[in-house]
């Protein structure tokens, strides 16, 4: 299985520490947040990466490389600037993705959330995604979808959807190249009854903020 991390956007909230370093290379306790992901990929036993490439993407590529160093092969999926948004720059890179469903990760997200039970399970026959959702953090005490018997339903109480999920490219069937988001289309999969979906209550932090990054440290 393959993985893809998004790491295409300026993270405005960040400002001015994304002004000149992109949000995925921001130190999280000492080393870099997409760092983090990379070796928990290489320790569940994903071995290809595509990340895709936005504001200051040059640096994010010149930073990892390869891969090798992190156990991985990486692939990159450049977007320019302004980036496409979740959904674009997934149906983007689904060229490198192949066929398959895939992980993914929000690369503005740290977490002890282990990938290997994600990737063993895999999507079951028929569903398009399967969401990691999260208790509902105080910036987002609203949350985005529900929880109900291994479903996620656009419906009440809801929890916070973590940015990891493992997703089939059916997903993004009759698509059409540009900026579109994701939300739209797993809600329209969700009334259709394919997405599953599990519950995270670990470490799970949205990396939106300096103040947010500041308490990770």
């Amino acid at each position: 299985m393959k993985a893809f991390i998004l790491a295409a956007g300026r993270g405005e909230r960040m400002r001015p520490l994304t002004d000149h370093t992109p949000k995925p290379l921001l130190s999280v306790r000492g080393k870099p947040l997409i760092e983090w992901h990379l070796e928990k990929l290489a320790a569940a036993g994903v071995r290809e990466v595509v990340i895709n490439l936005g504001w200051l993407g040059e640096k994010v590529e010149a930073h990892l490389g390869d891969g090798s160093r992190f156990d991985v092969s990486i692939r990159y999926s450049p977007e320019g600037w302004p980036a496409l948004e979740t959904g674009g720059g997934l149906h983007h890179a689904l060229p490198l993705l192949g066929a398959e469903p895939f992980l993914l990760i929000n690369g503005d997200v740290f977490t002890d959330l282990p990938f290997a039970p994600l990737r063993a399970r895999g999507l079951q026959a028929g569903d398009l995604a399967e969401l990691v959702l999260v208790p509902n953090p105080p910036q987002h005490p609203v949350g985005d979808f529900a929880l109900v018997q291994g479903r996620v339903v656009d419906a009440e109480p809801r929890l916070t959807y973590s940015g990891i999920a493992l997703m089939h490219p059916a997903l993004f069937a009759g698509c059409h190249p540009g900026a579109f988001p994701l939300a739209p289309l797993l809600k329209q999969a969700m009334a259709a009854g394919a997405v599953a979906g599990s519950r995270h209550d670990g470490l799970w932090t949205d990396v939106g903020t300096p103040d947010r990054l500041k308490a990770l440290q």
